[in-house]
């Protein structure tokens, strides 16, 4: 596992490895999917996907603010608060260089706010324990778009829940997820940076 730097608010792991305290840790040698780029887009987008009324199923939606909050966006990336991914998204994997979803995982034996690092494929493989808690996933999406002929580089930040399924509609986080919200903030920051997409911190 290769280590990629330090956060500030704590470490991130493997899909189903644990990096030592303090460092953050990337998937293996790759930094997407591998796939040879055929469209024109230049840009990032970033998914936050989840559902802000169940709960920790709202990790993308707090992101998506959190991110909006904290950063001045640039022009070429494109920030997206969805509920679930679908096969409308395609036409961003069309006019996009490098994608990001941001989600919430269960099934992964590690304490709630644990933050992971995906390739889009190998969260694919994880049907259940370390599941994504929505269907459609990223490399369905890609794979999706390459029978049009297009492609771009993706990564999944996924973070272990503590409660997705409240007896009534509830907005807002576990304390669990709360707490650890900043450093899937900050990882999502840096993944863009490392890949040409500058989020600038806005004045206190």
């Amino acid at each position: 596992m290769d280590q990629c730097g330090k956060g500030a608010y704590g470490s991130v792991s493997e899909a189903g490895e644990q990096s030592e305290a303090g460092e953050q840790s990337e998937a293996g040698e790759r930094g997407g999917t591998g796939r040879e780029r055929k469209s024109g887009g230049q840009g990032a987008a970033v998914f936050c996907v989840g559902n802000r009324l169940m709960l920790d199923d709202g990790i993308g939606p707090a992101i998506y603010d959190a991110l909006k909050e904290d950063y001045v966006i640039p022009d070429e990336v494109v920030l997206y608060d969805v509920g679930c991914m679908s096969l409308d998204m395609i036409s961003v994997v069309k006019d996009s260089a490098f994608i990001v979803t941001v989600d919430a995982v269960d099934g992964t034996d590690k304490p709630a706010g644990t933050v992971f690092r995906f390739a889009p494929e190998d969260m694919a493989r994880h049907s259940g324990a370390m599941a994504s808690l929505h269907d459609l996933k990223l490399v369905d999406l890609f794979d999706a778009a390459a029978l049009l002929g297009y492609s771009c580089e993706g990564i999944c930040y996924g973070m272990q829940v503590e409660n997705r399924d409240p007896a009534t509609y509830v907005m807002g986080l576990t304390s669990a997820v709360a707490e650890a919200l900043p450093l899937l903030e900050e990882s999502v920051a840096a993944e863009l940076a490392r890949h040409g997409y500058l989020l600038k911190r806005r004045k206190l």
